[in-house]
C-alpha cells in the first residue's frame, strides 16, 4: 500500500532545489513529447464514499453466483464447501502477513502451520518431503520440471509430457522452458478410455530423456494407473512426475509415492481456499528426501533447543539462495504461507475419513449425474474410471449447454477450445456442493429439453 503524503508549495520547490530540478515538469522529461497528457482526465465528478459504495453494490449485484447459479464447472478449480473456522482461523493478525517467516523467534505459530503442511502433503502424496511456497499448480508443476533436469544436473534436455496434462499448465512449462534447451514432447491419449498411451510413452524413451509427467485424474478426469505409468518406464532414469489438479481426489486414490513416482506435484485450492477470479491458489510439491536438496522453495524443520524444547525453522536453504537469480534453486520469494495455512486447517479438520468420506460422495454423485445424462442424445465419450469430472459426447451439447445458461445451470466446459479434435465434448464436474435437489433439477430439465 503507498501512502498519500501531502506537500506544500515549499515543500515540493525545496525536493525541487534539492535534486537539482526546476519543475515538476522537468520530472517527465525523458517521456516522449508525443505521448504525453496534454488534458485532464475525461473522469465524472467526484463522489461521496456512500455514493461510490452504493454503486458497487448495484453492481456487484449484477454477478450471478451459487447458489442462485448452480455450477457443474471444474477443470482446475473447483467449488468446495469451505468450513467457517478456516476463515477464521486464516483471518487472525498473527497469520495474515506475506512475508516469509525468516526470524524464527518471533514466528513460531508460522512456522509450525507450514510444517504441519507439509506433513498432511507427505501422508496424502506418499512421499518423504514437501515444501512450500508454490504459487499454484501449474508453476509448482514447471518447477518440479526444472527440478528434475537439475537432478540430472543438466545433461539431458527430452521431456515426455502427458496430452491429457492440464492445457495451462502446458502452457506454463513452456514459457519456464522455451529458452533452457529443453525438448518437450507430448504423449498422446488412447481415443477409448482416455488414458495416456503407455505405449508411446515406452517407445518413446530416449537415452536423453531426463523426465516423464502424467496427470490424474487426467483434465478428462480419467483416473490414470500410476503403476502402469511407472512400469512403462522401467528402469529408465528418467525421473516420474505425478500431477493432479483436484486434490480432493488424494483422499481416496493410490498415492503416487506407493507407485514409485519421484515428484507429486499439483494444486491444493481444493483445500479450504475458494475459487474468486482463479486466485490465489496454492502449489503443492513433494519429492524423496534424496532430492531434498534440488527442491524449490521453502522447508520447514522442526529440531529442539538445549533445554529439550521444540521449536520450528526454515532449515536445508539460505535466504539469500531465493534472490540470486539465475543462480538460484527457483526465484520463489512471496510466502503462500496464508493458503497453506487455510489446507492445514481444512485437513486437519476432516481428517483421513472425513476426506475419503467427501471423495466418495463427489465420486458417487459424479457418477449418478453421468448416468442419468447419458439416457438421452449423449454418451460417455471416454471408457476409463472417472472420479468427480467427466467428458459428454453428442451433437446437440452446445444447445442444451446454453439453453441451460438461461435457467441459471451452468453445465460443464467446452472442450474444442483446448481440443479441437473434441468440438462435441463438455467436462462437467460434480461436487458436494451440487446438492441432490440440484441433480433432481438439472436431470429434469435435461430430459425435458428433449421433448
Amino acid at each position: 500500500m503507498v501512502r498519500y503524503l501531502s506537500n506544500s508549495d515549499d515543500d515540493i520547490r525545496a525536493m525541487l532545489q534539492t535534486i537539482g530540478v526546476r519543475s515538476v515538469e522537468d520530472l517527465f522529461a525523458p517521456i516522449p513529447e508525443q505521448i504525453r497528457l496534454k488534458a485532464p482526465l475525461d473522469l465524472p465528478d467526484a463522489r461521496s464514499e456512500q455514493e461510490i459504495v452504493a454503486d458497487f453494490s448495484r453492481r456487484a449485484g449484477q454477478n450471478r453466483i451459487p447458489p442462485e447459479v448452480k455450477i457443474f464447472l471444474g477443470a482446475g478449480c473447483y467449488h468446495h464447501f469451505i468450513p467457517s473456522v478456516v476463515w477464521d482461523v486464516i483471518s487472525k493478525p498473527e497469520f495474515a502477513t506475506a512475508y516469509t517467516p525468516y526470524q524464527p523467534e518471533i514466528t513460531q505459530g508460522t512456522l509450525q502451520s507450514i510444517f504441519e503442511f507439509q506433513t498432511f502433503i507427505c501422508q496424502l502424496t506418499g512421499m518423504e518431503v514437501a515444501n512450500a511456497s508454490m504459487y499454484d499448480g501449474a508453476s509448482a508443476f514447471a518447477e518440479a520440471v526444472l527440478m528434475a533436469h537439475r537432478i540430472h544436473r543438466g545433461k539431458r534436455n527430452h521431456l515426455l509430457i502427458a496430452r491429457t496434462i492440464h492445457p495451462e499448465y502446458r502452457t506454463v512449462l513452456h514459457t519456464y522452458t522455451r529458452h533452457l534447451g529443453i525438448s518437450v514432447e507430448e504423449i498422446p491419449y488412447e481415443p477409448v478410455s482416455g488414458h495416456t498411451d503407455l505405449t508411446f510413452l515406452r517407445d518413446r524413451l530416449r537415452d536423453d530423456t531426463f523426465a516423464i509427467a502424467v496427470q490424474s485424474p487426467n483434465v478428462f478426469g480419467i483416473i490414470e494407473d500410476w503403476q502402469a505409468v511407472a512400469d512403462a518406464v522401467g528402469n529408465h532414469p528418467a525421473l516420474k512426475i505425478a500431477v493432479f489438479t483436484e486434490a480432493l481426489s488424494l483422499g481416496i486414490l493410490k498415492p503416487p509415492g506407493e507407485a514409485g513416482f519421484d515428484i507429486v506435484v499439483g494444486e491444493g485450492q481444493s483445500f479450504g481456499i475458494p475459487m474468486n477470479y482463479g486466485g490465489p491458489h496454492l502449489g503443492l510439491l513433494a519429492t524423496r528426501m534424496a532430492y531434498v536438496r534440488r527442491m524449490p522453495g521453502r522447508l520447514v524443520g522442526m529440531a529442539r533447543d538445549q533445554e529439550g524444547h521444540r521449536g520450528f525453522v526454515m532449515t536445508l536453504v539460505a535466504r539469500e539462495q531465493h534472490i540470486r537469480r539465475e543462480k538460484a534453486t527457483s526465484n520463489i520469494c512471496t510466502n503462500q504461507a496464508l493458503c497453506a495455512l487455510a489446507a492445514t486447517v481444512y485437513l486437519s479438520l476432516m481428517g483421513p475419513k472425513g476426506l475419503r468420506d467427501l471423495a466418495l460422495l463427489n465420486l458417487q454423485r459424479a457418477h449418478a449425474l453421468a448416468g442419468a445424462l447419458t439416457q438421452k442424445s449423449a454418451r460417455l465419450a471416454f471408457s476409463g474410471p472417472h472420479f468427480n469430472e467427466f467428458v459428454l459426447t453428442g451433437n446437440d451439447l452446445e444447445q442444451r449447454r446454453t439453453a441451460l445458461l438461461q435457467e441459471n445451470i451452468v453445465l460443464g466446459l467446452p472442450l474444442k477450445t483446448w481440443y479441437p479434435e473434441l468440438d462435441t465434448h463438455l467436462l462437467v464436474t460434480v461436487t458436494e456442493m451440487n446438492s441432490p435437489r440440484d441433480l433432481d433439477e438439472l436431470k429434469e430439465k435435461w430430459a425435458n429439453l428433449g421433448t
